[in-house]
């Protein structure tokens, strides 16, 4: 999530109440989960096995909840709850404003774009030239929607993260600061549901078509020209490339990397990174030639 300014490290010390330790003349640019840190992010750690990541990674200032060496030209700031102070940041950038009316005031909308009737679309929307909104549709904040966008009745665009910190009395919601990006020329079925990302972005490539009844999940990127037919579903932070075909009921685990030109076959299970250009199937999915090699073996075993 990227700040609407720069901000200055002094200032955002103080606005978690942390001590600087490193670089005290640095600039936050935005606020980012570890795995999508950039130069000039805010990203944080509050358990110890995890701190060298942190510290090895592209933000240039890392939240603690411990003083530790301090890398050459970064900032640490030692408070704490690092969670409650970085979640406190996308609070304070992003506050939660209710929606008051179908189509709020700062939505943009581009030229011939068709919104049909009961279609909802929150504060800070962009949509492009030549889509199509049909009813019942929830777009939320922040979203953005290129030109010749198809998004079919009951789907909901922009839904917050399913993302929580465990802590003793239970699980605490992050506020989610990301952002659905969806390219030029994507189509998506009814009743499908986009999860905003935490912090970054959740991507839906141009040329891209989603069937029905499918989940994507917070900080998901899927590449150009993909096919993914009816009750696929995406775990979050999942990247896929391009030409990807997902066939029904394939489900995806969080944190993996699909290859462009794979193809994954119905009702598969995806647990683990697939290599591109190859066609897989099962659960754990496998190559497909070698997963129906088993499945004879097994059938000829069966028969003894």
């Amino acid at each position: 999530m990227d700040f609407p300014t720069p901000i200055s490290v002094q200032a955002i010390a103080e606005r978690i109440g942390a001590k600087i330790v490193g670089n005290t003349a640095a600039v936050a640019l935005g606020v980012n989960e570890i795995h999508k840190v950039r130069v000039g992010d805010i990203t944080f750690s509050d358990v110890k096995k995890y701190f060298e990541k942190s510290l090895k990674s592209a933000a240039s200032i890392i939240i603690l909840n411990e003083t530790v060496e301090c890398p050459d030209g970064k900032t640490l700031l030692i408070c704490d709850n690092p969670f409650l102070a970085y979640d406190s940041l996308i609070r304070d950038f992003r506050p939660f404003e209710p929606q008051q009316m179908p189509i709020h005031s700062a939505a943009k909308i581009g030229t011939n774009t068709i919104i049909e009737p009961n279609v909802v679309i929150a504060n800070n929307v962009e949509i492009g030239d030549n889509c199509y909104i049909q009813s019942n549709v929830v777009i939320q904040e922040y979203s953005i929607i290129g030109n010749n966008v198809t998004i079919c009745a009951g789907t909901i665009i922009g839904t917050g993260a399913f993302y929580y910190k465990k802590n003793p009395d239970g699980f605490q919601k992050w506020r989610s600061g990301g952002r659905v990006l969806i390219g030029d020329n994507v189509d998506i079925g009814a009743n499908c549901t986009i999860s905003k990302g935490v912090s970054g972005d959740t991507v839906i490539g141009e040329g891209s078509k989603l069937d029905c009844q499918i989940h994507i999940g917070h900080g998901v990127v899927v590449g150009k020209n993909c096919l993914f037919a009816a009750q696929v579903g995406i775990g979050g932070k999942t990247i896929i490339g391009d030409n990807v075909v997902l066939y029904g009921k394939v489900g995806v685990v969080q944190n993996v990397v699909i290859g462009s030109d794979a193809v994954v076959l119905a009702g598969a299970g995806v647990s683990k990174s697939l290599d591109g250009g190859k066609t897989y199937f099962g659960a754990p999915a496998a190559e497909a030639r070698e997963k129906y090699k088993e499945l004879a073996t097994l059938r000829m075993l069966a028969k003894r």
